[in-house]
């Protein structure tokens, strides 16, 4: 981004022969600002989507809402359709759940936690997950569901 400088031209095509007249260009080259803000947008739109966290799980649709956003990044754990059980994305073998979860709540400052399980997942191993979540320390567990499933009132799908 240099200033260039532009020759005044003494008119009728004609030079001096003495010294020439030059003044700094005033304009601003915005081109090369816009070309970066371009790159920069496009990275953001691709990696945006590749930061989210989580398991491939094909979760039951419900007619509840989404619960609001905190400042802390949330704590999901996943009961997958095979019965594995994941914190975040590290799989934990069962007997070893109630020990990982409490060391993870003393490490926090929330007690929310989100339990997603695969729509195919038995009733009562989810129940235990949960059992071992309220064990470890997490008394604030939401059920994670995908929106529009049926209502129950007649009104939805």
């Amino acid at each position: 981004m240099g200033a260039g400088v532009v020759q005044k031209d003494a008119g009728g095509g004609r030079r001096r022969r003495g010294r020439s007249r030059s003044r700094p260009m005033s304009e601003i080259n915005v081109t090369p600002f816009v070309d970066v803000m371009l790159v920069l947008l496009i990275i953001f739109m691709v990696a945006a989507p590749l930061l989210t966290v989580g398991v491939e799980v094909e979760l039951p649709k419900t007619a509840a809402s989404a619960l609001p956003a905190d400042q802390e990044e949330p704590l999901t754990v996943t009961v997958m359709a095979s019965g594995e059980v994941q914190i975040q994305t590290t799989a934990v073998a069962r007997d070893q759940l109630v020990v990982r979860l409490r060391s993870i709540a003393s490490e926090r400052t929330s007690d929310r936690v989100f339990l997603r399980a695969d729509g195919s997942v038995p009733y009562s191993q989810v129940m235990q997950v949960m059992g071992a979540l309220n064990a470890g320390g997490f008394s604030n567990i939401g059920l994670v569901t995908d929106i529009g499933g049926p209502t129950l009132d007649g009104e939805g799908q």
